[in-house]
């Protein structure tokens, strides 16, 4: 259930983002929860290898390479998604990454946390 939960919780952060940045594109509601849908599936087969492949530099940053990964799922996620969804570039995708870590830990901690 909490995994719905937060599809649904990503995809209402890509269309606020999407609101703000004219680089961040996302053409409706029904997009938006299948890039959220699609970004999950990438966050479980695809983030553990690429985290793998990439420790000496995540450990050596201390972490905020993690953002440099999320940032390479959600560009995946935008060359599968097609026209529907679309990141303008790394440097948005970055900032895309920080902004929804940001927010899902505010509403895990504030929301989700009284479950």
């Amino acid at each position: 259930m909490k995994w719905l939960l937060g599809i649904g919780i990503n995809a209402v952060l890509f269309i606020a983002i999407a609101g703000y940045f004219e680089s961040f594109y996302v053409s409706s509601f029904g997009a938006a929860l299948g890039a959220s849908f699609l970004l999950s599936i990438l966050n479980i087969l695809v983030r553990p290898i690429l985290i793998l492949f990439t420790l000496p530099v995540t450990l050596l940053t201390l972490g905020f390479f993690l953002f440099v990964i999320n940032a390479i799922t959600l560009m995946l996620t935008d060359s599968l998604m097609g026209e529907a969804f679309q990141i303008g570039g790394f440097g948005m995708a970055l900032l895309t990454a920080v902004i929804m870590s940001v927010f899902n830990i505010i509403i895990q901690n504030t929301i989700l946390k009284k479950e």
